[in-house]
């Protein structure tokens, strides 16, 4: 099936390739050699990380792009400590697991409604963003 309002990609502009055994007790290892981690399942105490701290990685990493294109775009320096810190929530409900996520963004020194004003920009425009949104439940918030 097929989903009309997917908006399709025009031109790629990078393509990341992982390849992964064992899933969450596993590894995985991206196609340049540069990520080359072991997997473990989220509170067994195992040694390598698990699927939702690379997302809220990610996701942090990636808000944090749009923040600078807002804040290019607003003619705002941003503060030299600026910060996401992400957290994403494997959960269960009617029988199935799901994901829900709250990324906490720090912009110290800025005016709040300055700054609100890049969150909410940033929100929109960011990719993963826009992949969660209507999907999960998320929560972006100033702190």
């Amino acid at each position: 099936m097929e989903n009309n309002n997917i908006t399709q990609i025009e031109k790629v502009i990078y393509t990341a390739k992982t390849h992964t055994t064992g899933g969450r007790d596993g590894s995985s290892r991206s196609s340049d050699g540069i990520l080359d981690i072991k997997l473990s399942t989220p509170g067994t105490g195992g040694t390598g990380t698990n699927p939702e701290q690379l997302f809220a990685a990610g996701w942090s990493a990636c808000f944090i792009g749009a923040l600078k294109i807002a804040a290019a775009k607003a003619r705002v320096e941003l503060p030299v400590d600026h910060a996401v810190d992400t957290e994403v929530d494997l959960g269960s409900a009617g029988g199935g697991y799901f994901l829900q996520a709250r990324l906490n963004v720090s912009l110290p020194g800025l005016d709040p409604e300055v700054a609100q004003s890049l969150v909410d920009a940033a929100h929109q425009t960011c990719p993963y963003s826009k992949a969660t949104r209507g999907n999960i439940n998320v929560a972006i918030k100033l702190v």
